[in-house]
């Protein structure tokens, strides 16, 4: 398999875990506003993986390129 793919499917694999730990917290917490809160800031990894994917696959793209 290629690298790129290798990333892709674990970038995607880490936001999608980060995803489900985020709800799993936010509604285990019940009435618990600080257990909510985890699991918003958990949630809050969910695009910032997402965006560290696409800065790796851009700049390895440029780097093929030139």
């Amino acid at each position: 398999m290629k690298p790129q793919t290798i990333l892709k499917a674990t970038l995607l694999f880490a936001a999608f875990a980060s995803f489900v730990a985020s709800v799993s917290i936010y509604f285990a917490a019940g009435d618990d506003i600080l257990g909510r809160l985890n699991g918003i800031y958990v949630g809050v990894w969910v695009p910032s993986i997402l965006a560290l994917g696409a800065f790796l696959l851009t700049s390895s793209d440029r780097k093929q390129g030139s």
